[in-house]
């Protein structure tokens, strides 16, 4: 009896060592180099509320920013860390996508598909970084996390140098392959003709995502709500 006791012992610290060994080796994709932003398509504004009316020969024509590497993506999610309560922060610096700005008409304005580059994330242990880039997100066949824009409101009127913008963006947010409506709160401030900043923020739920966090003994209580949020800063091209 002994003996199948300590026979069944061993089978369950080999399984939890292995699933263990697995757990803390994912996550090793390196970044794509050389990624470009995808470009806007012209075809079919985002804000625009009236593409028929007649074009004003004396307006601006629409500045196309770019994000920069200044840009930043976050997320937060609150968890039990040993007993703890603890908030995780994780962030991007690697997000690419075009913004276009009509100042003379802002419910022309556009924005183009956004890119997250998830194998970049970092939070403030290595360990969980690689949690997040493997298991949680399988960053290996999926490396980016995508926003499509489908409609922006909030946008109307005219904008000069120095005015604040405030407005809300619906789109298709993916996360590995699952994709879900979303929508973000934007602030945006027109820092120049050629600058660009702002914030982008909303909150998802992890079920629909069908981001599961895996188990492990020092960690209860993950948060169902994760906070998303971009900071942006975009230079005109």
């Amino acid at each position: 009896m002994k003996r199948n006791i300590v026979a069944v012992l061993g089978v369950a610290a080999v399984v939890v060592l292995g699933g263990a060994a697995w757990f803390f080796t994912q996550g090793d994709a390196e970044p794509t180099t050389e990624v470009t932003a995808p470009p806007i398509d012209t075809t079919a504004p985002a804000g625009a509320a009236d593409t028929t009316a007649a074009p004003d020969s004396t307006s601006l024509a629409p500045t196309t920013f770019e994000l920069t590497d200044q840009s930043v993506a976050t997320f937060r999610i609150d968890e039990e860390l040993r007993g703890t309560p603890t908030t995780v922060v994780g962030t991007s610096n690697l997000v690419l996508g075009q913004i276009q700005i009509d100042q003379a008409d802002l419910s022309n304005s556009q924005i183009g598909e956004i890119l997250i580059n998830a194998r970049a994330f970092e939070t403030d242990a290595s360990l969980r970084n690689r949690a997040i880039r493997g298991p949680i997100l399988d960053t290996e066949a999926f490396e980016f996390i995508s926003f499509a824009p489908t409609s922006i409101d909030g946008l109307e009127g005219s904008a000069a140098v120095g005015d604040e913008l405030s407005f809300t963006v619906t789109g298709d947010l993916t996360i590995r392959d699952v994709t879900r409506p979303v929508t973000f709160d934007v602030a945006a401030t027109l820092m120049s003709d050629t600058s660009i900043s702002g914030t982008a923020t909303t909150v998802i739920e992890r079920g629909p995502f069908e981001l599961v966090i895996p188990s492990v003994p020092t960690v209860a209580n993950v948060s169902e709500e994760v906070p998303l949020e971009l900071v942006f800063v975009a230079e005109s091209v």
